[in-house]
């Protein structure tokens, strides 16, 4: 199938590696121009030989920490800069920020660091780069994001939650400027943050996805990059405002 990406530009944060890396290459493989940000750029010169090795377009290499208060506007200056404009903002960047019930102020940094990360850093990049899309009459913002059926106490809970609600509301205020806005919620995906913290070895692994994924195995980030390559393209200009969860049946609903 053509997505018909080819010439498309896109900020993708948080590529460095795990989920953001696998989106970056898939939609390298469609033909995107790409503007890559994380913090540890001899990751993101990895990637971009990965790319240029897959016959892909070498991408923008932009090292900045989005949870900094001028990090966002940095990173939309310098897409800016390269391409003229960005059609596609993939707002990745986050990290898990676990919270034990006593309070204090350790707990209350954890909090603010979770939501600077995981909410403020994709929020401000968004609004740095809608105008353009709303000019052009075309923009996609993909957001991946997380589950609101939480299972332990977790700051960045209430973070991806807030993305959720935002964006969903967002994507009312622009629909009719061509500009769609959607969520993703990732399952358990192989990436550093699984594979070398959450669930450190085989048996642990192994004993997690029996228990939880009907589908008998962890995701690969290139089945989120799947998604996001089909959300960004124009033939889901009628999807807006949803919160798509990819994880192997692991969710669960309430009622």
């Amino acid at each position: 199938m053509n997505l018909d990406l080819q010439s498309r530009t896109c900020v993708v944060t948080g590529a460095s590696a795990g989920i953001g890396r696998g989106i970056a290459k898939v939609l390298a493989k469609e033909g995107v121009r790409l503007a890559v940000v994380g913090r540890r750029k001899a990751l993101l010169e990895e990637l971009a030989s990965e790319i240029q090795g897959e016959g892909g377009a070498r991408p923008l290499l932009i090292a900045e920490d989005l949870a900094s208060s001028d990090g966002p506007a940095k990173v939309a200056k310098q897409a800016l800069a390269e391409f003229g404009r960005v059609d596609i903002l993939v707002s990745n960047a986050g990290a898990s920020r676990p919270i034990e019930l006593e309070s204090g102020p350790a707990t209350e940094l954890i909090w603010e660091e979770a939501h600077a990360l995981n909410f403020t850093a994709g929020r401000r990049l968004a609004d740095a780069l809608l105008p353009g899309m709303r000019a052009a009459k075309w923009g996609r913002i993909v957001n991946v994001t997380g589950y609101m059926e939480p299972r332990h106490l977790n700051a960045a809970y209430s973070a991806k939650a807030a993305m959720n609600v935002w964006a969903k509301a967002l994507s009312v205020a622009v629909a009719k400027d061509g500009v769609a806005i959607n969520c993703i919620a990732p399952g358990l995906i192989k990436s550093e943050q699984i594979l070398g913290r959450i669930l450190p070895d085989e048996q642990i692994r192994q004993s997690f996805v029996d228990a939880n994924i009907p589908i008998g195995y962890l995701g690969e980030p290139e089945d989120i990059g799947n998604l996001v390559a089909f959300l960004s393209s124009p033939l889901a200009g009628y999807i807006t405002g949803a919160l798509i969860p990819v994880d192997g049946g692991m969710h669960y609903y309430a009622g």
